[in-house]
């Protein structure tokens, strides 16, 4: 039941952030159709599976060729999209450090600091290697300085009009009209990831005493291994085990945990994404090439 609420709640999330869309196209003089916005989000959610990031590319790609948005237009909203995000996450970052400070100095030290001084400790023992690494930076830095007058002649020329159409994309959100609707769209986004993890917690004996603090800690480690990763396929599973041994759950249970939720997101983002991939072409079909 409470996978199964999971589940409702981050549709819910898709839904949204299609919706939210057309906040940004709709300075630049394009709108896209509900069904369409929502079946190219589904469309690159499940893209992103395969390829990190190439949802992002799936998502534009649909939109240009169902209703008519430049690719590249459409590209620079979605960029926009994630900018908002990324300053989403700082915030949720804050409230982290706030709710869990001590939680995330011990964490700091165990998983980033200890294994840098040992990095650094070996490179010290290994002179070799800074100069290798020093050596790669001034011979990309030279190479770039003596490229620079190709870099600006191929700005502008056709690639410089694709990248200007990617900046409009990009400016989109000061010609918001409902600036407020936008900001709370967002927030409501984030608060159904947030919320879709914690109702999980319901699920397992062994998780059901951890509360939003620790929720905020899952989901902002977690968010950097959908990032990285095919979907956070291994990755979002392996760092939210870490952190739920960190504040002693069993192994059990903190092994169980993480692969439920993001299998149950994995089975709807694929039954979702390959339903919209048959429903798309069919809806958007022209009158004239319906066969009675």
């Amino acid at each position: 039941v409470w996978v199964f609420i999971a589940i409702l709640i981050s549709l819910l999330s898709h839904y949204l952030r299609a919706f939210r869309w057309n906040y940004l196209l709709k300075p630049l003089g394009h709108q896209v159709k509900p069904f369409n916005a929502l079946g190219a989000v589904l469309v690159g959610y499940f893209a992103n599976y395969g390829i990190p990031r190439m949802g992002e590319i799936t998502r534009c790609t649909l939109v240009t060729k169902y209703d008519k948005v430049p690719f590249e237009i459409a590209l620079g909203t979605v960029i926009t999209e994630r900018i908002v995000d990324t300053l989403l996450l700082l915030v949720i970052f804050v409230l982290t450090l706030f709710a869990q400070f001590s939680q995330l100095t011990s964490l700091s030290s165990q998983y980033l600091i200890n294994p840098l001084m040992a990095k650094l400790h070996g490179v010290s023992e290994h002179p070799l290697k800074l100069v290798v690494l020093i050596s790669v930076i001034v011979l990309v830095s030279v190479f770039l300085f003596l490229i620079r007058k190709k870099i600006s002649n191929l700005l502008n020329s056709k690639l410089g009009s694709i990248i200007k159409g990617f900046g409009k994309g990009l400016s989109s959100i000061k010609d918001i009209d409902k600036k407020f609707q936008f900001i709370a769209l967002s927030i409501a986004i984030w608060l159904c990831y947030f919320y879709s993890l914690y109702v999980c917690f319901f699920a397992f004996t062994g998780t059901s005493h951890l509360g939003h603090s620790e929720c905020l800690v899952l989901m902002l480690f977690g968010t950097f291994g959908v990032i990285f990763s095919p979907g956070g396929l291994g990755a979002y599973p392996a760092i939210v085990t870490s952190l739920l041994l960190f504040y002693g759950i069993d192994k059990i249970p903190a092994f169980a945990f993480p692969w439920m939720a993001w299998t149950s997101q994995f089975v709807l983002i694929v039954v979702l994404g390959v339903l919209s991939l048959i429903l798309l072409p069919l809806l958007n079909k022209e009158k004239k090439d319906v066969v009675s």
